[in-house]
């Protein structure tokens, strides 16, 4: 298992199609996962530093895993199968929980635990960007810097 960072989320065009790209820390590859609306606007949440007024339904899921006790350890991104990716969040006690990539990323940030990639999904999806494409890469995060969680808005 590799650890990953999130770069952050964007929005591909024109399917207008919401991507999270994360990093590989001890690495070159970089994974981009395409993620719902909703998943992306929680993730850019959390990393813009934005406070809601009611808690979503992944600082909920934080505050319920808490009041029980327990503690999420970490998120496994495991497998890629039929172009769909699958994570698993990892509790104290040995205890997995089958999740939706997205979903585990968007709690792993609210709880601070690393997100770990497998070996087989970057070796299938991983993406390496050579140095000459480095400053794509910070073009990238300028975006991310601009983007604002209402972009990733429904229209209805």
């Amino acid at each position: 298992m590799h650890p990953m960072r999130v770069v952050g989320v964007r929005v591909e065009l024109p399917a207008n199609q919401p991507v999270v790209l994360l990093r590989e820390e001890d690495g070159v590859r970089y994974l981009p996962i395409w993620i719902g609306a909703v998943e992306a606007s929680a993730i850019a949440f959390q990393q813009q530093g934005v406070q809601t007024v009611r808690p979503l339904t992944h600082d909920l899921l934080r505050d319920v895993i808490k009041a029980l006790g327990v503690s999420l350890e970490a998120v496994h991104i495991t497998e890629m199968r039929d172009d769909i990716y699958y994570a698993e969040l990892r509790f104290t006690g040995g205890v997995t929980v089958s999740a939706r990539p997205s979903d585990a990323i968007a709690l792993a940030l609210r709880s601070d635990v690393a997100i770990l990639g497998s070996d087989a999904v970057l070796d299938a999806a991983g993406i390496e960007i050579p140095d000459e494409q480095e400053d794509e890469v910070e073009k990238f995060r300028e975006f991310l810097d601009q983007i604002s969680p209402e972009d990733f808005a429904s229209d209805g």
